[in-house]
């Protein structure tokens, strides 16, 4: 049998209808090799990564240095155990994440993906707040469509209908506030526009803010923590926040002793511009977590990195019984770890930032052709993050019906293309590895388009 029959066979995927998955009529694509931006198939067939593999890879694959740090590392140890016992690698990590995010004062508590990371992110406000005294602080704000993970916990502070609503009975109750997505903001009245003038038509009286604001002084000593995807909202639809909206919800937060709990598991490691999306605004976080680009894309690898006020919380006697009882068999990993540093290196010798600085203007250069398609709604970009809202009017921002399944059949007619990538809904995504060329990246922009066109023809 071939790979794809036994995969066919014997295998359930994430995210994914099965009885379409298996049906004859589908082969699935099965990548065998990676080498920079470029995916193998075992047919031969090669793709260029246009979502980084799902938002993971940053340097592209088989970058020399993190497989050298990674076979270096298989001549020491693999892993060891993280509980009573502690490895050189994850200890320098944590040093380096500190010294990167800026966050002096803060601990790092590892896990394995960006759901573990979140998940521990709320134990611990929950468990600080009970032990600091503060045991009516039991409410999470969060904003609407938000996705934080497949957990139970992170799910909780989610609000995303599709991925949420069969398991709404086994989760706690969060306050939901209206997310900053202008595009959809239900109070934009304004004409829409096509190109550089889209943004201008959003005629703004920051109701999401003050929905914020209600929210927390109608919890008053309930509220416990505010959290939020900075900048970008990932499994949303790759919305995007106005900007200044981060920096003045911190402001809001900290006024009034709430904590902030960021999730930079999409946004994090240069994907938006900055290393972090939350000092593009100059905004400290309580908590963070951290996952998908820590390890550069190879290992699963997640790290939350708490205040010392909160980690403080926790210390006392053993009778006390204030220890943070969570954790995972391979938490700090050491092969995971030795790839996150040897990645966290190649920023500091490639300039990595810089040079995306040149990558995210060609993106938005090469994308702009999108406006003139009738059927795309908005084209929006942060850092090295684009997004095409297809919809069915654009005058009213219709979207067609989910069954039509619109984005998804675009994605699968650029596959014709040499292009691969992943919807969110009816929101086509690129978001390519630092590594990729102008070239490539223009390649990815024109099979999309041609994908989009073979679907919705102009």
């Amino acid at each position: 049998m071939t790979s794809a029959n036994l995969d066919q066979a014997h295998v359930w995927h994430p995210f994914t209808q099965m009885r379409d998955w298996n049906s004859p009529a589908h082969v699935p694509i099965v990548i065998v090799e990676g080498t920079g931006a470029i995916l193998k198939a075992e047919d031969g067939r090669e793709f260029l990564d246009g979502n980084s593999s799902i938002w993971t890879n940053l340097h592209g694959h088989r970058h020399p240095s993190i497989d050298q740090a990674i076979r270096d590392q298989l001549d020491r140890i693999a892993h060891s155990s993280f509980l009573g016992l502690t490895n050189d690698v994850a200890a320098r990590l944590a040093a380096e994440l500190i010294e990167i995010s800026g966050l002096s004062g803060h601990k790092v508590f590892f896990s394995d993906d960006g759901s573990t990371a979140m998940e521990a992110a709320l134990k611990m406000v929950f468990q600080a707040r009970m032990q600091r005294g503060e045991k009516s602080s039991t409410t999470f704000v969060s904003l609407a469509n938000g996705y934080h993970g497949d957990t139970v916990g992170a799910m909780s502070a989610g609000h995303s209908p599709l991925f949420h609503r069969v398991y709404k009975p086994l989760l706690f109750e969060t306050r939901e506030v209206m997310s900053p997505a202008c595009y959809r903001c239900p109070h934009n009245r304004a004409e829409p526009l096509r190109g550089t003038d889209a943004r201008e038509s959003r005629q703004c009286n920051r109701e999401c803010i003050g929905e914020l604001v209600t929210a927390l002084d109608e919890l008053r000593e309930k509220a416990s923590a505010f959290v939020l995807e900075p900048l970008v909202q990932g499994a949303a639809g790759m919305t995007m926040h106005p900007q200044g909206y981060l920096k003045e919800a911190a402001a809001i937060c900290l006024e009034r002793g709430v904590w902030l709990v960021l999730d930079e598991v999409m946004t994090g490691f240069g994907r938006t511009g900055a290393m972090f999306a939350s000092q593009k605004e100059t905004v400290v976080p309580d908590v963070v977590a951290l996952a998908k680009g820590l390890s550069g894309g190879y290992l699963p690898v997640s790290a939350t990195l708490a205040s010392g006020e909160i980690f403080d919380a926790f210390l006392g006697e053993y009778s006390d019984l204030k220890t943070f009882f969570h954790g995972h068999s391979y938490t700090g990993n050491a092969l995971g770890c030795a790839a996150a540093r040897a990645n966290l290196n190649i920023f500091k010798t490639e300039n990595t930032l810089q040079k995306n600085e040149a990558r995210q203007e060609t993106l938005a250069q090469y994308a702009a052709k999108f406006w003139d398609h009738p059927h795309v709604g908005d084209v929006r970009q942060e850092g090295l993050i684009c997004a095409i809202e297809i919809v069915r009017d654009f005058k009213t921002r219709e979207s067609f019906p989910f069954a039509k399944r619109i984005g998804h059949r675009i994605c699968e007619a650029a596959q014709k293309h040499g292009l691969l990538t992943r919807p969110v809904g009816d929101v086509l995504i690129l978001m390519p590895p630092y590594c990729t060329t102008e070239n490539q990246i223009a390649q990815m922009v024109e099979a999309l388009w041609l994908g989009l066109n073979e679907i919705l023809p102009i």
